[in-house]
């Protein structure tokens, strides 16, 4: 892809719980780090994570966003961003949907733990 590629929060809450996690606890901070590693990254190459298969795309994501692409990334210690791709003439935007645990990420996709 030739043209800028930046990255976006879904909405202003999850960009403002984003910025609140560099100054949490230990383990909030640690997250942080990992979101913007992987945010820079995306950055780079948006497609970087792991396209999802339009079958087992959650109802949450087509209804609350409209979605016509799903990606994940998966970060260290089993914690998972969700993002989509939208593209125009000038610009490619990595939308930062949710960042889950593991757990979360089998409850939203209808996994089941053993």
């Amino acid at each position: 892809m030739n043209n800028q590629v930046s990255v976006a929060f879904a909405t202003t809450k999850l960009k403002a719980d984003f910025e609140a996690l560099k100054d949490g606890k230990s383990e909030e901070k640690t997250l942080h780090k990992d979101l913007c590693q992987t945010l820079d990254a995306l950055r780079l190459d948006c497609g970087l994570g792991i396209r999802v298969p339009k079958r087992i795309w959650p109802k949450f994501y087509k209804k609350h966003y409209l979605i016509t692409n799903l990606w994940k990334c998966n970060l260290p210690s089993g914690w998972r961003v969700i993002y989509t791709i939208k593209i125009d003439e000038e610009k490619t935007i990595c939308m930062i949907l949710e960042w889950l645990t593991h757990k979360e990420y089998n409850r939203r996709f209808g996994y089941h733990d053993s």
